[in-house]
């Protein structure tokens, strides 16, 4: 053969495709700059080819590359195949014959499942099919076979594969906005930040804290964390706030029973600041229906009421098991069960309502002086960029 085939991953678009032809090449553009962002961090050498619906990397660093490529979003399922650039039947029909026992062994079945773009050979499916067929020398088995054989004819070129690898699903990070996701360091923060970031929205982290009056076990699992979400998403920026203002003013003039939502609403007026600074379309939070006293139905409503900015709740209808799973599955499990001091409940009964009245919330919050404190905390913010 004059032309060697070319080594790399094929890629096929999920929901991208669905999308209209305008939306479909911004999502696109998205895509394909995460792709590069990644692949040369790791330093992978790599050249892309278009194709409908398809995305073809050239490298002799394939595995390299697949284990990068399943990570980034916005992907259905990849292969590791060889791309013809320029081949017809005959050519790809003889490449077939020289080099079937190599993939197929003796007593193995096979079948050939063929993607034919319109317009491109004048040979219909049928005949391409059982013109390969012929080539090779094994038992055809079209229902159970022991070997499939991929072929997609496009207007570029062939494509050849042998198994597809399921993709990270979802749509690329930064094509549907940004987003402030209030991180706490616990299980289910890292595992919503993810999710979000699977429906393509690019995330800033903020997380309150207590140091110095508690040690900055917090600070250093929530950029632990960061390691763990880079995985995902380019760059991440974390908005470190002291809360321990707050935590002295709303325990000092505040009832037990009370605290955790007056806590929570003060924090969402900080985050909205932060969120309308940075253009952020929403808050993110790892809330999970019932999962503990503040995250009830009516309680969940207290605390949104004191903000105007959108808040998504990605947890919202799982269950603590199915999020473990998922933690463990993104690799945020460990670091997130590492013990530190929670920033509500360090100085909070174990006996909040679980069934708040806004009116009371509002009346205890008169008690305090949250305008200053929430400026003197604003001073207090450190950011930082990775």
């Amino acid at each position: 053969m004059k032309n060697q085939p070319k080594k790399g991953i094929l890629i096929a678009y999920g929901e991208l495709f669905l999308k209209s032809e305008g939306v479909r090449k911004l999502f696109q553009k998205r895509l394909i700059n995460n792709l590069r962002f990644f692949l040369r961090k790791e330093e992978v050498d790599f050249s892309l080819i278009f194709s409908r619906e398809r995305i073809f990397i050239e490298t002799e660093q394939a595995k390299a590359a697949l284990k990068i490529v399943k990570r980034v979003f916005g992907i259905a399922w990849v292969a590791e195949s060889l791309f013809f650039p320029k081949i017809n039947l005959k050519e790809f029909s003889d490449f077939i014959s020289k080099n079937y026992p190599d993939w197929i062994k003796k007593n193995e079945t096979f079948a050939i499942r063929l993607k034919l773009e319109k317009g491109i050979l004048e040979e219909n499916r049928e005949k391409i099919i059982n013109k390969i067929a012929e080539e090779i020398n094994r038992k055809v088995d079209l229902d159970r076979p022991k070997r499939e054989i991929f072929i997609e004819v496009r207007k570029g070129g062939w494509f050849l594969y042998f198994k597809k690898r399921r993709g990270a699903g979802g749509l690329p990070i930064g094509s549907s906005g940004k987003v402030l996701s209030l991180m706490s360091g616990g299980i289910d923060s890292p595992v919503s930040s993810f999710l979000s970031a699977k429906r393509g929205l690019e995330s800033v982290w903020l997380h309150f804290h207590a140091f110095p009056v508690v040690s900055k076990s917090s600070i250093e699992k929530v950029k632990d964390l960061v390691k763990i979400h880079l995985k995902y998403q380019p760059r991440l920026q974390v908005y470190f706030i002291p809360f321990q203002k707050a935590h002295f003013e709303i325990r000092a003039k505040t009832p037990l029973s009370y605290r955790v939502l007056l806590y929570r609403r003060m924090m969402l007026r900080i985050a909205e600041k932060v969120a309308l600074e940075n253009k952020c379309g929403a808050l993110v939070m790892g809330e999970s229906l019932g999962q503990v006293s503040s995250q009830t139905l009516p309680n969940i409503g207290i605390v949104k009421s004191a903000v105007n900015i959108p808040i998504l709740r990605p947890l919202i209808a799982y269950d603590k098991e199915e999020i473990i799973r998922i933690a463990k599955k993104i690799g945020s499990y460990d670091i997130s069960i590492r013990p530190h001091e929670d920033c509500c409940s360090l100085f909070a009964s174990k006996n909040q309502t679980a069934e708040g009245r806004i009116e009371t919330v509002k009346e205890l919050e008169k008690r305090l002086d949250s305008a200053k404190i929430i400026r003197e905390i604003i001073k207090e913010i450190k950011v930082e960029n990775y």
